[in-house]
């Protein structure tokens, strides 16, 4: 199993953050719990996001809210680069132990970064079910990739090999982000 390496909990977005945030998703974050990726400069990359918004789950754990990023992964996304990488999780068993590995830890982690309020309330809605059986993004079968920003996203503020190959293959790791 993968090892997470996200910390118990994400630091609140500065005001400058939220200014920044705004911009890039046009409008006031809401569920926003706080920044779980930021490049040097502070430019907010990826949102980690509350599991319960108006007592409905929040399809995500970690939002990818850059707009640089958005389109470098939306190229490699129209390049049909998400049914590749899904039939290399099909053929090659430790590829897709890994991926397995990753949608368990990233599982735990919700439920680790998760306020208490939230956790009782999801109980009191009859989502607790849910909340184990959904994956990286809200996917529900572990072995398929869903979007690739939200495997990006939770690459960058925990653990993911679909984002690490992404690094790996397209060099998303060495683009300048501003926005």
């Amino acid at each position: 199993m993968s090892e997470s390496t996200a910390p118990v909990s994400f630091p609140a977005a500065t005001d400058a953050q939220l200014t920044l945030i705004e911009q890039q998703l046009g409008r006031k974050p809401r569920g926003l719990a706080g920044v779980a990726a930021a490049t040097d400069a502070g430019v907010p990359m990826v949102l980690q996001m509350q599991s319960l918004v108006d007592d409905q789950p929040f399809p995500t754990l970690f939002w990818l809210c850059s707009k640089d990023l958005y389109q470098a992964i939306a190229e490699i996304e129209t390049s049909g680069w998400v049914k590749k990488i899904e039939a290399e999780i099909e053929q090659d068993e430790a590829l897709r132990a890994q991926y397995l590995a990753n949608q368990l830890a990233y599982v735990e982690l919700r439920w680790q970064l998760m306020r208490e309020e939230d956790r009782q309330r999801i109980e009191a809605l009859g989502f607790t079910d849910l909340f184990h059986r959904y994956g990286i993004g809200g996917i529900r079968h572990w072995d398929k990739v869903r979007c690739l920003h939200m495997q990006y996203a939770h690459h960058l503020a925990d653990n993911n090999i679909i984002g690490a190959r992404m690094d790996a293959e397209f060099g998303l790791d060495t683009l300048n982000i501003t926005i």
